[in-house]
């Protein structure tokens, strides 16, 4: 999948405890069954007040892509953070 300039992934993070982590996020991929206790990104509306996603569950290999994820902060699980 081609990202577009400047949002090629560069390097990785994965994220295994529940401090919130900061980057210019391109992709997250469970890598096990997990919950995003906090999402901020660039691009999201449903209608969320400041662009904030709350208790998502994240099954193992679901991915999220195609906007720019600026924060992240898990309640459990594993996730891989590819960062751009």
């Amino acid at each position: 999948m081609g990202y577009g300039s400047g949002f090629e992934p560069t390097k990785a993070t994965i994220i295994t405890n529940t401090a919130t982590h900061t980057a210019k996020f391109v992709k997250l991929m469970a890598l096990e069954d997990s919950v995003i206790h906090t999402l901020t990104a660039e691009g999201i509306d449903e209608n969320l007040a400041g662009g904030d996603a709350t208790g998502v569950n994240f099954n193992t290999s679901s991915c999220i892509e195609g906007l720019v994820i600026t924060s992240v902060r898990l309640t459990s699980g594993t996730v891989i953070g590819y960062i751009a």
